[in-house]
């Protein structure tokens, strides 16, 4: 399944590279209208970010993104400064269809367990993004990229075991944005070691080659953004393809 993306930072849609918020392009693109677009061209999903929450450890956009829940027929899925239970459930019941825990996720797994409960698994999706380090482990980043967890992405995932946890969404940072292709090893051997998970993967994807290996890994879904902004590609191509 294709995940069309969008960033949000100060009511526009925007992309980074690497997740550098000084490394930033902003798209003359109104956020409903590409959001109809996408649900037009026949997309399930779409995946909103709120980059400004994200920074900010605090919800930002979230009027605007409800505003493109209620406005375009696809389901949103959102994160981005998601804190607390209440700005969870007043985004679920305000027509969003599953929120993205980043940063908690990592620094406070007993918090998100326990939404997990209140809420259901279905309605919350991890998302992990993660560099790579000198020794080869992929260590995720906290706090809108701007910090590195001491945490390995295998230890952060085991401590999920038996919360009724659904679905991941990892990125590899290092390749956000560059279009080079995604972390196919790193997402084999996510799916090899938890195959129960349902994996969505971010970070990489330029072209419709891309796209094709990535789904031979037959993952949960596929976050495209940067190469739909930019035409390398339709929505309705990465679909069919």
């Amino acid at each position: 399944m294709i995940f069309p993306a969008m960033d949000l930072m100060d009511g526009g849609c925007v992309r980074l590279l690497k997740g550098d918020f000084d490394a930033r392009t902003n798209y003359d693109a109104d956020p409903i209208a590409v959001a109809q677009s996408y649900a037009k061209a026949g997309a399930q999903w779409m995946h909103i970010v709120d980059l400004d929450g994200a920074k900010s450890g605090r919800a930002e956009q979230s009027d605007l993104i409800l505003d493109i829940a209620n406005s375009a027929d696809i389901k949103i899925q959102t994160g981005g400064g998601i804190r607390d239970l209440v700005q969870i459930k007043t985004l679920l019941d305000g027509g969003v269809d599953r929120v993205v825990i980043g940063s908690l996720a990592v620094t406070n797994p007993q918090m998100v367990k326990h939404w997990l409960k209140e809420v259901g698994p279905e309605s919350i999706c991890l998302a992990l993004d993660v560099n790579q380090g000198e020794d080869g482990e992929y260590r995720p980043a906290t706090k809108g990229w701007t910090e590195a967890s001491q945490k390995s992405l295998w230890e952060v995932l085991n401590d999920y075991l038996g919360s009724g946890l659904k679905t991941i969404l990892v990125t590899d940072i290092g390749r956000d944005g560059m279009q080079k292709g995604g972390n196919l090893d790193l997402y084999k051997d996510i799916q090899s070691r938890f195959p129960s998970l349902d994996l969505i993967t971010s970070g990489g994807v330029g072209t419709i080659n891309h796209v094709k290996s990535l789904k031979r890994l037959k993952p949960h879904g596929v976050i495209i953004g940067k190469a739909l902004y930019e035409g390398a590609f339709t929505l309705s191509e990465a679909m069919t393809c």
